[in-house]
C-alpha cells in the first residue's frame, strides 16, 4: 500500500564517509550476485525517516487546541487546531461549524506540524482558522504501518484526507517539501481547496530514486527491483505521485509555488518545473533562504498569508 520518500533520503546514508563506501561497495556486489536482496535493502533505506527527524524545530507562536484524528485501522493523527479569537477571548476548544474559512498547514519528510508554525499568527491576525497535523510516523503521531522511524508517501496522504474528512475542507492548503507532491495528489484524487502553495517541493518523489541510485551506487537489476516493490506497495501506478504530469485539462485549483534557488534538498529547478506544469501557477524565488528558512522568512509569510487570504 504505501510508497516510499524524498530527496532528504541521502541524510539517511551520509552520515560517515565510511559507512557509505561500506554501503556501495556491498550494493556493487549484491547488484550482481543478489539483486533481489539489493532492492529490498534500497526499499528499506528509501523508507527510513532522516536521523534528525525527532530534533523538532518548533516554531509555533504558542500551542494550539489539540483534536486527533483516528485512521481506518485505528492510528492516531496528531492535529493541532488554532481559532480566531472571538469576541469572548481566545477559544478552548474547536467550533463544530466554523463560520470562518481554514487554511490547512502540510509539513514535509521528517518534518512535523511546528515546523509550519511561524504562519499561524498571521493567519489567525487575518480572521482565518489554521489547521495542522503530523503524519504517521511523524511528530506526535502514531508510527507507519511499516514500522517506528519509517514513512512512505501514501501515509502523507491518508492523514491529509483523514484530517479533512475530520475536520472539514480548507479553503486553502500550505504544503512543504514531500507535503506538496502529496497535496498535490489529494486534490487530483478529490480533496477541495480554493488556493494552494507549495514551498521548496519535490514533485516527483519516485524520481529522487536517481539520487538514491548515484549516492548507493547500484545498477539497474536493483533499480528495478526497488521501483517493483515500489510498485506493489503503492497499488496504484508509480505515475500518480508526479504532480508534474498533472493535465491542463485537469480541475485543480491554482497553486503558488515558492522555492529558494539555494536549496539544497530539493533543487530550485523542480519548483521551476511544478509552476510550469500546474496549470495555473504564479513562481517566486528567493535567494540564500535554502529548504527551511524558507518557512520563517517574514517576505515569504506575507507572500504566502495575502495569497491565500485573498
Amino acid at each position: 500500500m504505501p510508497i516510499a520518500v524524498p530527496t532528504e533520503k541521502s541524510t539517511t546514508v551520509r552520515p560517515k564517509d565510511w559507512r557509505l563506501g561500506s554501503l556501495r561497495v556491498a550494493f556493487a556486489a549484491l547488484e550482481h550476485i543478489a539483486p533481489s536482496l539489493a532492492g529490498r535493502w534500497a526499499l528499506r533505506i528509501w523508507c527510513t525517516l532522516p536521523g534528525g527527524a525527532l530534533r523538532r524545530h518548533d516554531n509555533r507562536p504558542h500551542e494550539g487546541i489539540r483534536s486527533d484524528t483516528t485512521l481506518a485501522d485505528g492510528r492516531r493523527i496528531a492535529v493541532e487546531i488554532w481559532e480566531p479569537s472571538s469576541d469572548d477571548g481566545p477559544r478552548t476548544r474547536p467550533v463544530a461549524e466554523p463560520a470562518v474559512r481554514t487554511v490547512l498547514l502540510v509539513h514535509g519528510w521528517g518534518g512535523w506540524r511546528g515546523q509550519l508554525g511561524a504562519f499561524v499568527d498571521p493567519l489567525l491576525d487575518a480572521g482565518w482558522r489554521v489547521v495542522a497535523f503530523d503524519v504517521a510516523g511523524h511528530g506526535d503521531s502514531d508510527p507507519s504501518l511499516i514500522g517506528r522511524g519509517r514513512a512512505t508517501a501514501v501515509d502523507f496522504i491518508e492523514a491529509l484526507t483523514a484530517v479533512v474528512a475530520r475536520h472539514g475542507e480548507p479553503d486553502s492548503i500550505v504544503a512543504h517539501s514531500l507535503g506538496s507532491a502529496t497535496t498535490a495528489l489529494a486534490v487530483r484524487d478529490g480533496v477541495r481547496a480554493r488556493r494552494l502553495t507549495f514551498i521548496a517541493p519535490s514533485p516527483d518523489p519516485v524520481a529522487t530514486t536517481d539520487r538514491l541510485e548515484k549516492l548507493l551506487g547500484y545498477g539497474p537489476r536493483t533499480r528495478r527491483r526497488l521501483l517493483t516493490h515500489l510498485s506493489r506497495l503503492a497499488a496504484r501506478p508509480l505515475d500518480d505521485f508526479n504532480a508534474l504530469r498533472v493535465s491542463s485539462q485537469e480541475d485543480v485549483p491554482p497553486a503558488l509555488v515558492v522555492h529558494d534557488r539555494q536549496d539544497t534538498r530539493n533543487p530550485y529547478d523542480d519548483g521551476v518545473q511544478l509552476a510550469e506544469a500546474w496549470p495555473e501557477a504564479e513562481l517566486v524565488s528567493t535567494d540564500g533562504l535554502g529548504h527551511h528558512r524558507i518557512l520563517l522568512d517574514r517576505g515569504v509569510l506575507k507572500l504566502v498569508v495575502d495569497y491565500v487570504t485573498t
